[in-house]
């Protein structure tokens, strides 16, 4: 019989996994390799989720890897903005891109119907690739040579079918505006690398997510039938409490269940929280919270962990030479973890909003 992980074994390994457990001692090209994929829709998550991964993280730690062209931010799992290294971003875009294709071909691309999608993205390709190009730019440009379509959709039709790197400005810290794109091979002066493997994905995953379930990889990459692929790799099986299965590498180890874990402010869209199936979620999150962290328009709050597991949220409010970090616990907490909420969320503070005069952190309901 497989060994039962019961769900704080799971929270435990999740959270060693993601460098929660421990900060860790590398640099953030490493941390970003590791963690194969950051949800980035917005410029600044990556920024504080780094921070709390990594010992002495620096805004010009990621800003440099971006301005380097070392990693980049494109549409890859989920068809969502992921940060990752640039060799990662080639190999998954390549393994991703029948699933993209696909999505066109259903209600995703109705408005591209009748259209030959090649000479689309062949058209928008070459726009991007002379210069970049807001989404709104693109759409204008495309819409001269069909202007009996919605701009809108022609930017999806290209969207999905040519990797659509963001280039700094966008994504560096402090620094606004709208988006600009390039084509990922013209802005790192190469091709798509071979698909990456499935079954190289799945352990990819796994190393940063797991012990999971085969729903949690597919709910992850956006990406069905892995199933039989997972089935001939050599990996270890477990159950969990409630009796779903939950596979992990041979060779990895599992914290103990009982090894305290310290607090950790999560940011909006953490991959934490949006890397699982529903069933096995709980790992980090009571069922209970989620329609307060995952919210009807998509966006994912920016969440507080005390012991490991998510107990509120929290959010900066900045006005001049003012930042006020407000945290809005969902349950008492003890002292202690008053006190450590405290000193790491001043920490937090300091580094997201460093040129604020007066920095404060208020418990708020």
């Amino acid at each position: 019989m497989p060994e039962v992980l019961s769900r704080r074994a799971l929270n435990r390994a999740t959270l060693d996994r993601q460098l929660l457990l421990t900060r860790g001692a590398v640099p953030a090209l490493e941390a970003v390799r590791h963690l194969y994929g950051m949800q980035a829709q917005a410029p600044n998550p990556p920024y504080i989720g780094l921070w709390s991964r990594l010992d002495g993280f620096s805004h010009e730690d990621l800003s440099g890897l971006l301005q380097d062209r070392r990693a980049v931010r494109l549409s890859l799992m989920r068809s969502t903005i992921h940060l990752v290294t640039a060799e990662d971003g080639l190999a998954l875009r390549s393994l991703l891109q029948p699933t993209m294709d696909r999505s066109l071909r259903g209600s995703f691309g109705r408005g591209l119907a009748g259209l030959d999608l090649a000479e689309v993205a062949a058209a928008g390709r070459a726009l991007v690739e002379e210069r970049p190009l807001t989404f709104r730019e693109l759409g204008r440009l495309l819409a001269e040579r069909w202007p009996e379509r919605d701009p809108a959709d022609l930017v999806r039709g290209v969207r999905q079918t040519v990797p659509l790197v963001q280039v700094p400005p966008r994504g560096i810290w402090g620094v606004g505006g709208q988006p600009a794109h390039t084509s990922l091979e013209a802005w790192l002066g190469r091709p798509l690398e071979a698909p990456a493997r499935p079954q190289e994905m799945i352990r990819r995953y796994l190393a940063a997510y797991g012990p999971a379930t085969v729903m949690d990889v597919q709910q992850w990459a956006g990406v069905t039938r892995l199933g039989e692929v997972a089935r001939e790799m050599d990996l270890r099986a477990f159950v969990t409490e409630d009796g779903a299965q939950v596979l992990d590498l041979p060779d990895a180890v599992l914290p103990d269940p009982d090894v305290p874990a310290p607090v950790r402010y999560l940011a909006e869209f953490d991959n934490t929280l949006l890397s699982f199936a529903e069933r096995t979620r709980t790992r980090i999150m009571d069922d209970e919270y989620r329609g307060r962290v995952f919210t009807v328009n998509g966006i994912i709050k920016a969440t507080v962990l005390v012991d490991g597991f998510v107990r509120g949220l929290w959010r900066v409010n900045a006005q001049r030479r003012e930042a006020v970090l407000e945290v809005e616990l969902f349950a008492p907490v003890t002292a202690a973890q008053r006190a450590e909420l405290e000193a790491e969320g001043m920490r937090m503070l300091d580094f997201a909003a460093a040129s604020a005069q007066r920095r404060e952190l208020r418990f708020v309901s």
